[in-house]
């Protein structure tokens, strides 16, 4: 979470760079957002599995996606053309909340870059109150949009919509989790590792909404673990969807 902030601090410093040297350039009416050159984006939703075996379950709520992106819209096809390009780079934070109180754990079996789905209570003791329990993927991505705006007049208001792709590498996984004894003693325990998850990510995203406000969608084109190393050998891809505020 510190990374997350030191990088929202990062793009904030960038975005007053920018708008400082924008403030200085006289108004395009045709641009299309002319004094405001990119886009800060907080996108929040919820991520599931797509292929996946049965016991691969996931709890709805507790598997949430939060995606920090700056992008920079670049006008193609005329000025007039409604189309933006925007590329852009960003944090994506994926959550998996594993149902029946069960978590990643390493699989002996199959070497350090591995995974298997065990009962926590397997591992830590039966007679334990689980508060916490959550699986994280952390990625450093790249987007790219298509963009389409209706008001070709003016990017900076009316309804748009985005066809586009990202490839993201992961950075950081982990299980955290926390539970309480029949003591009263509270622990909890944070265990970075791969887990077997793959180190790229790549694939499609939707979007569409006004300038300030829109929906989103992800659809996840490779696995989500590597091959015959994540938990029953699965092969699930990752979908994700939800809401996201502009914010420059």
């Amino acid at each position: 979470m510190k990374k997350i902030f030191s990088f929202l601090l990062a793009l904030i410093l960038v975005q007053g760079v920018f708008a400082q040297e924008a403030a200085k350039k006289p108004k395009n009416p045709i641009g299309g957002r002319p004094n405001i050159p990119s886009d800060l984006k907080f996108e929040f939703g919820f991520t599931t599995l797509n292929n996946r075996p049965e016991e691969l379950g996931l709890d709805f709520f507790p598997s949430r996606t939060f995606n920090v992106y700056y992008q920079y819209p670049v006008s193609i096809l005329g000025e007039k053309s409604g189309m933006t390009m925007d590329i852009g780079f960003g944090i994506g934070s994926d959550k998996y909340g594993f149902k029946d109180d069960q978590t990643l754990f390493n699989n002996s079996d199959l070497g350090p870059e591995s995974s298997e789905l065990l009962d926590i209570t397997d591992v830590y003791g039966d007679n334990i109150r689980i508060n916490k329990n959550v699986v994280a993927a952390n990625y450093v991505d790249i987007p790219l949009d298509f963009t389409y705006h209706l008001n070709k007049s003016n990017y900076s208001k009316g309804f748009r919509v985005s066809l586009g792709a990202k490839v993201g590498y992961l950075y950081n996984a982990h299980t955290k989790i926390a539970y309480e004894d029949v003591d009263g003693l509270k622990r909890k325990i944070k265990d970075a590792q791969n887990y077997g998850f793959e180190k790229f990510r790549y694939g499609l995203s939707l979007k569409a909404g006004s300038p300030g406000f829109y929906a989103w969608s992800y659809f996840g084109l490779n696995q989500v673990f590597q091959t015959g190393q994540g938990p029953y050998a699965n092969k699930a891809k990752q979908i994700s969807f939800g809401i996201a505020i502009n914010v420059f």
